[in-house]
């Protein structure tokens, strides 16, 4: 049981040593990226939904 322990607080001792060697991005750069993923996630969207209307009428004049 002692192990263990030990073994637990090297393990939470080493999270620690690389929490401070972390290179955090700047706000700007997080903001930039965000929008991105906003706008390719929306044009995606846009897109499957006008394949979904265009499969749509196709199977429509199917029946």
């Amino acid at each position: 049981m002692n192990e263990m322990m030990e073994s637990i607080k090297t393990y939470f001792k080493g999270v620690k040593a690389e929490w401070g060697r972390i290179s955090w991005p700047e706000r700007r750069q997080i903001i930039a990226e965000t929008v991105s993923v906003i706008v390719i996630v929306f044009f995606f969207t846009v897109a499957i939904y006008c394949i979904d209307l265009l499969f749509k009428g196709l199977l429509s004049l199917i029946k």
